[in-house]
């Protein structure tokens, strides 16, 4: 997974795995979602992140990884 932020473009791009984008589509003004060829999502991009209605702090990015329950406990 890769996070790359472009101030100059103003963007985020959210790449999920490193396979080639067959196919994009704007999900919502300035939502940008990538697919692969078995239409799996590969891909998010946000455009215009200081314009947006809450923009976004390039220098406040929180990561939290939740971890998963063994199955005794979801029991």
């Amino acid at each position: 997974m890769n996070l790359h932020i472009d101030e100059e473009a103003d963007a985020l791009h959210l790449q999920l795995v490193d396979v080639p984008v067959v196919e994009s589509e704007e999900m919502a003004p300035g939502i940008i979602v990538d697919y692969d060829a078995s239409n799996q999502v590969v891909g998010i991009e946000v455009l215009h992140l200081s314009k947006r209605p809450r923009p976004v702090n390039l220098t406040d990015f929180r990561f939290h990884a939740t971890p998963k329950k063994s199955p005794a406990a979801a029991a």
